[in-house]
């Protein structure tokens, strides 16, 4: 059997993939948080309550009304989306320009609110989604088993994450995006709704998050706390990163993964601190994170 370092290639392998999926998920939901805060400068706190929702919206509506997976893809994160739209407009406007541990404070409030009620109607336990049929199985590539759906996850994520990224850095829509939060008065005089134009971006930042709830659904239990871990994480991965930086919270989420991965199998006591380290050492040198701008 072929060694690196001592361990077998096919757990080193293995370990590799699980990092490089957990990476997928860092990514998707720490470019949620980056556009949220790099255009709107919200701390939004609610996040992991926005992934647990995608999750959970994909079980209800599957178990009651009989949706498939691949239309959940698509429901769940406008539903979500939608309800952080409402949340942009009814609180979060209210409160805006001001200091940003007011917007911190009221997306923690609004998370327990969200999970407290969850938890009552469903207890934490957790729900079960059934793998959709066509993912069942795997490729044996050799050296490790492929899952067909981990495959899905990695290629999903990416795509929505370059795809994100691209309309933000390099588009017409993505400039005005950048335009109206800097300077508002002035979009508005060029005829740009731009309230309109931040409840959407809202909506966006959030929607990303219940997509990786519902890729995450047939991967893990399905509880109304299972944001609140991954949240604490994906706040280590943006500041890492560098809080506002796009492309950065995406490169660093898939990386963080990746030395997750490799960190449990080399020394797997420290697999669940080494991203804080991490944050610990970028924040000691570089504190505006690995792509952010300097202040």
């Amino acid at each position: 059997m072929s060694m690196i370092f001592g361990v077998p290639l096919a757990v080193l392998s293995g370990q590799l993939l699980i990092g490089i999926i957990n990476g997928a998920f860092y990514a998707l939901l720490s470019l949620g948080l980056a556009v949220i805060f790099g255009l709107l400068k919200i701390i939004n706190f609610a996040h992991g309550a926005m992934y647990m929702l995608g999750a959970m919206a994909t079980v209800l509506m599957f178990d009651y009304l009989g949706v498939n997976y691949w239309a959940a893809l698509l429901l769940a994160p406008l539903l979500v989306g939608a309800f952080g739209v409402a949340i942009e407009y009814f609180l979060l406007r209210r409160i805006a320009g001001q200091d940003h541990i007011y917007s911190l404070l009221l997306t923690f409030g609004v998370a327990l609110i969200i999970s407290g009620v969850l938890v009552n109607w469903f207890g934490v336990s957790g729900l079960r989604y059934t793998m959709p049929d066509v993912f069942k199985g795997g490729v044996n590539l050799g050296f490790m088993f492929m899952p067909y759906y981990r495959a899905w996850v990695i290629v999903a994520a990416l795509v929505v994450c370059f795809a994100t990224w691209f309309v933000i850095e390099k588009t017409k829509l993505g400039a005005y995006l950048r335009a109206g939060t800097e300077d508002s008065e002035l979009m508005q005089g060029f005829g740009i709704n731009v309230p309109l134009l931040i409840s959407l971006t809202y909506g966006f930042g959030v929607a990303l998050a219940a997509f990786a709830g519902v890729l995450a659904a047939p991967i893990y239990s399905v509880t109304p706390v299972m944001g609140s871990a991954t949240l604490i994480t994906v706040f280590a991965v943006v500041v890492i990163g560098g809080m506002g930086s796009i492309g950065g919270a995406i490169i660093t989420g898939i990386l963080m993964g990746v030395i997750e991965g490799l960190t449990k199998t080399f020394y797997p006591p420290a697999s669940s601190a080494v991203i804080f380290l991490v944050m610990v050492l970028v924040l000691m040198f570089r504190p505006s994170g690995l792509f952010g701008k300097e202040a």
